[in-house]
């Protein structure tokens, strides 16, 4: 027999009572059948309520033909009535991200000739793909139109269409369907068959917010927020911005624009500290010319500043030249001996200095776990 579905009848019910027809062991707890329910089961991208059952929590729920499994965290009594409570914030969530997915979808499909052709509604963002291109100034118009729509308060209707009807209905559906088709419609701005739970009042739905477009197979994959999720998405967005201006002493509006000159001032600055140690390197590389073989250890240098170094000394020196960079037993290190196969000297210092690196044609660099005094000591005698 099948359950009854009381969330159909109607998607804001919290509570019910209800009858266990059976309860059987499963692998996450214990399966529970009931003869009517008010618990969504996991299906069509939406995940399933939760809740509990006479104080039991019921912490998924499946439908299985026709029948659905309330997975429990204790056994209950096969015959006893028991009273179910529904976890509303999340009911309400899921409502609220089912319908404005729906909403953004009717309009996006309309405008752009597609399909929705994947729905996933994560615990944090819902995920949306599409088989055909749009930019994101497309999508952004569609969120502005879509929020529109809602702030309209348009009235949501579920109609059972006859075979004959849906002949002629005008709907948006994944795959063919048979039997009884639940036909979920937003006046004006979306009409698709569809088993999930939807709000009332397209206003309930409160905002919707795309957060990405990216290129995804033939289309495009979106990333959306509803409601509440969109709400405090975008507070925490605020006051983001809000600390970034009072770090840089701008107004909010102006945060991006001093965002740039910043960046600007540091690229220039990131400039001159460059000629600058080009100079060093240079100076550096004079103090050692016709010294032949060098060994210097130096403070930290950034990016590939140990190879820059390492082979502005070995052309004036004339000999191999080994450069360590770092501090506190860390060093980065290159080797240069032009002309000469330095890959058992690499190997033993490897071995030596617990190292790791390596290199071909008189060129090696890597890193060791030593101190200064070690390494001077290895190249004492190698």
């Amino acid at each position: 027999m099948e359950t009854e579905k009381l969330y159909y009848s109607d998607a804001y019910l919290t509570e019910f009572e209800a009858t266990v027809l059976a309860c059987e062991a499963g692998k996450s707890g214990w399966l529970v059948t009931l003869d009517r329910t008010a618990f969504y089961p996991e299906g069509g991208g939406q995940p399933a309520d939760h809740g509990s059952l006479n104080g039991v929590a019921v912490t998924d729920v499946h439908e299985k033909d026709g029948v659905i499994l309330h997975t429990c965290s204790a056994p209950l009594d096969v015959g006893s009535e028991v009273h179910g409570e529904i976890d509303w914030t999340r009911r309400f969530d899921h409502m609220q991200q089912h319908s404005g997915e729906h909403i953004v979808s009717g309009m996006l499909c309309a405008a752009f000739q597609c399909d929705n052709v994947g729905f996933h509604m994560g615990a944090d963002i819902v995920t949306i793909d599409y088989n055909a291109e749009m930019t994101w100034e497309d999508v952004l118009a569609i969120e502005a139109k879509a929020n529109q729509y809602i702030w309209e308060d348009h009235h949501f209707v579920v109609t059972y269409p006859t075979a004959e009807e849906l002949k002629t209905l005008e709907y948006r559906s994944k795959k063919e369907l048979t039997g009884q088709v639940r036909i979920a419609s937003f006046p004006g701005a979306d009409t698709c068959a569809c088993c999930g739970t939807h709000v009332d009042q397209s206003g309930e739905v409160g905002l919707v917010k795309f957060l990405s477009c990216q290129k995804f197979r033939s289309g495009v994959r979106l990333e959306l927020l509803c409601g509440r999720r969109a709400l405090e998405y975008l507070s925490r967005s605020w006051e983001q911005n809000h600390a970034i201006g009072q770090a840089l002493s701008v107004k909010g509006e102006a945060t991006y624009a001093a965002v740039q000159r910043l960046q600007a001032e540091l690229s220039d600055t990131k400039a001159r500290a460059a000629a600058l140690e080009e100079e060093s390197f240079r100076r550096t590389a004079e103090e050692f010319a016709g010294k032949g073989d060098v060994l210097l250890i130096v403070p930290p240098l950034q990016g590939d500043g140990v190879r820059r170094l390492c082979d502005a000394v070995s052309q004036k020196a004339g000999g191999r030249c080994a450069v360590f960079s770092g501090e506190s037993g860390s060093y980065k290190y290159a080797i240069i001996h032009a002309g000469h196969d330095i890959r058992q000297l690499v190997k033993d210092l490897n071995t030596a200095l617990s190292g790791r690196g390596g290199g071909r044609d008189g060129f090696a660099q890597g890193s060791v776990q030593a101190t200064e005094e070690q390494i001077r000591a290895f190249f004492e005698n190698n």
